[in-house]
């Protein structure tokens, strides 16, 4: 790694002189993962040798992340929430998978998400325990437990842990609503179409619509999901009373925040330093993409602080884990960004 870009590409601060390719891996495509692979595509990009080729990959931003690493599908893949990575350290659950030893993190970039659940009044529930009473009644907007989406992961090892197996609430004339993605779900939820709600995104403006048409009971995690997630060091943390529509209390929720950059101990070293030092440089190009938006609202929380990203539930990579140790503010570019 040089300290000037080479040729005509940027001086401000490490660059590569030979090309690269890169593919990362983010979300379907409109969601926060793509803007941050966007962000990190262009930034490492600019301070490579000119002919250097980035590929982003769209994904689900779960489980399939892992998998893209470790079969070298991809270099660099995106998932959420950090907390699922509690199974890799555990060796327990979905995630205790073969060769996890070979992960290595790049770091985190903070959003503050929670798994809520709440239910229409109307059920007359006021406990997670008291649903596997209500079986034939409920419809449950969710995601799908498929092997990939955390959400349906989590939502469906809530439900167990509180008495409710899918199949048997199919055969009691229950139901879910599924769906990949949060909006979905909630609007069916809002819509009547579902009288259970499990998940994420709470940041979001669904979110404050869920009270439009009926009232809600939001429901804390009953101690039995607790111990289940304990047994995978998944914890739980709270939504402040009033962050949601109705939410009178706080609340006890499954922890459901932040993104992590994932990549392998293949990752060549020169690489994984210099995506670190763009996380922690250039992180004003990511966060002014964001500051339309009220900080406790937004699905990037910010300000972007250094040592927040450079913290993760795995190991980091070790180039990049000098390269944060390395970092002072007097690095980063002056520069006019795009969306300033």
């Amino acid at each position: 790694m040089t300290t000037a870009r080479p040729g005509d590409q940027r001086s401000d601060g490490p660059a590569l002189d030979r090309r690269i390719t890169l593919t990362l891996q983010g979300d379907w495509g409109q969601a926060n993962l793509h803007r941050i692979c966007g962000w990190l595509a262009q930034e490492v990009g600019d301070r490579c040798e000119r002919g250097s080729e980035f590929f982003i990959r769209s994904g689900r931003g779960g489980a399939d992340a892992i998998h893209a690493v470790l079969s070298g599908q991809v270099d660099v893949a995106l998932m959420t929430p950090t907390a699922a990575m509690g199974m890799v350290g555990a060796g327990a659950g979905p995630l205790a998978v073969e060769r996890a030893e070979r992960l290595r993190a790049l770091g985190t970039l903070p959003q503050r998400d929670r798994l809520v659940t709440c239910v229409d009044a109307e059920l007359g529930v006021a406990s997670m325990e008291e649903l596997a009473s209500q079986m034939p009644q409920l419809r449950i907007a969710t995601s799908p437990d498929d092997g990939v989406n955390l959400v349906g992961l989590a939502a469906h090892h809530q439900l167990r842990a509180v008495g409710i197996e899918p199949a048997a609430l199919d055969a009691a004339g229950g139901s879910f609503v599924y769906d990949e993605r949060p909006f979905p779900a909630i609007a069916a939820f809002r819509d009547g179409d579902a009288n259970v709600l499990i998940h994420e995104a709470i940041m979001m403006p669904a979110w404050q619509r869920i009270t439009d048409r009926k009232s809600v009971v939001y429901l804390d995690a009953a101690p039995s999901v607790i111990q289940a997630f304990d047994a995978w060091r998944w914890p739980t943390a709270i939504v402040p009373q009033g962050y949601l529509p109705g939410l009178e209390r706080d609340l006890t929720a499954l922890e459901f925040s932040d993104f992590l950059l994932l990549c392998t101990d293949a990752l060549p070293d020169d690489i994984a330093a210099l995506i670190a030092w763009c996380m922690v440089a250039t992180r004003d190009a990511l966060e002014v993409q964001y500051r339309h938006i009220p900080p406790e609202r937004s699905p990037l929380s910010y300000p972007l602080e250094p040592r927040a990203i450079a913290a993760a539930p795995i190991a980091l990579h070790p180039a990049a884990a000098k390269a944060y140790a390395a970092f002072t503010e007097d690095q980063r570019p002056t520069r006019a960004l795009i969306w300033d």
